[in-house]
């Protein structure tokens, strides 16, 4: 079976993964994340070490609880949060926000998946007017749902904006790692040190089997959400197996070199991709996502050995998602078949 280019959820489990799970399989240790638990202890040591130590971190289980539950954290059900109308938590959580806060989103549509202060401005007049849901969190997505990335002065502005109207920044960081590594700068240089107040830190995405931290890059904001991932159902029982999976995630840059095969690879799909005179891509390239306009009769062919999502439609845009254990050779492969398919 040929590797797909659906999602980086598809792909399996790092090598140097697979073994910090077999290695924390081999004794008993304290259940639910202890403090007698020393793979959480050290993974939240090893955070600190690549944020600052004035954070607090809680794992979870998956990406959706990682979003809803920091997001939930800092609202009440009169709250609402402005995102892209394109952003996960908006688009992919089968309305767990609303469900489970009972929080308003508030869309923005954008071209590039990307928000600005000045988009989120028309919702402030709803600030202190009782009839309506009162703007409380900004969130973003680092990488954004296009495939695109916030620089850290962009990021800053919007946290700068959100400050200054009482509001709080939330990053959905699935991709964070691939974000840093485009970028080719420190993770904390565009969360801690430009105001990011809570953010989903993603593993799954990049090489880890199951697994998701909520990041509060100030204590105060994370006090006591130990109920609130109780009360949310994502309070592991045996909870080392996440925290094994990144305390080896963060050793060594592993989160690192995964992200950087993976923007790498995408980057020479997209290069082959462009050896197509008929094929538009539409979107920046900037981390392991590649969005492209393929012929409509093409895409069912293509996707017979080598599986996508189309992305839109009505324009014929699919994306394309690269991985840890993406090849050339899978590229190369992906480019023959459609080179047949457009040839009919």
């Amino acid at each position: 079976m040929n590797k797909s280019f659906a999602s980086d959820n598809w792909s399996g489990v790092c090598p140097e993964i697979m073994d910090a799970l077999q290695q924390a399989n081999l004794a008993h240790v304290e259940a639910y994340g202890e403090a007698g638990d020393p793979y959480t202890q050290s993974a939240i040591q090893k955070f600190k070490a690549l944020l600052g130590d004035n954070i607090s971190v809680f794992f979870v289980y998956n990406g959706t609880a990682a979003n809803v539950l920091g997001v939930k954290h800092l609202l009440r059900s009169y709250h609402a949060v402005v995102s892209a109308k394109s952003a996960h938590l908006n688009e992919d959580e089968c309305a767990a926000p609303e469900k489970f806060i009972g929080t308003k989103i508030l869309e923005i549509e954008t071209e590039d998946g990307k928000i600005r202060p000045e988009q989120v401005a028309p919702f402030l007049s709803s600030i202190g007017f009782q009839h309506h849901a009162q703007p409380r969190i900004i969130s973003i997505s680092q990488v954004t749902e296009k495939g695109t990335i916030y620089q850290p002065e962009e990021i800053k502005a919007l946290a700068d904006f959100a400050h200054g109207h009482d509001m709080f920044l939330h990053m959905d960081g699935a991709r964070v790692s691939n974000a840093a590594v485009a970028l080719g700068k420190e993770i904390r240089s565009f969360t801690t040190d430009v105001g990011v107040d809570v953010m989903s830190f993603g593993g799954t995405k990049n090489g880890m089997m199951f697994g998701e931290a909520v990041v509060f890059f100030n204590p105060e904001l994370g006090k006591e959400f130990e109920y609130t991932r109780k009360q949310g159902m994502q309070l592991h029982s045996k909870m080392r197996f996440i925290a094994a999976q990144f305390d080896r995630f963060l050793t060594d840059e592993l989160w690192k070199k995964n992200a950087s095969h993976a923007n790498k690879m995408a980057d020479m799909l997209a290069a082959r991709i462009r050896d197509f005179k008929r094929i538009k891509i539409t979107q920046e390239v900037s981390a392991n996502g590649v969005f492209v306009e393929l012929p409509e009769a093409a895409i069912p062919k293509v996707q017979k050995d080598y599986f996508f999502h189309i992305w839109n439609e009505n324009t014929h845009e699919v994306r394309l998602m690269c991985s840890w254990d993406t090849t050339k050779e899978d590229i190369e492969g992906f480019a023959s078949v459609l080179e047949k398919a457009i040839e009919y």
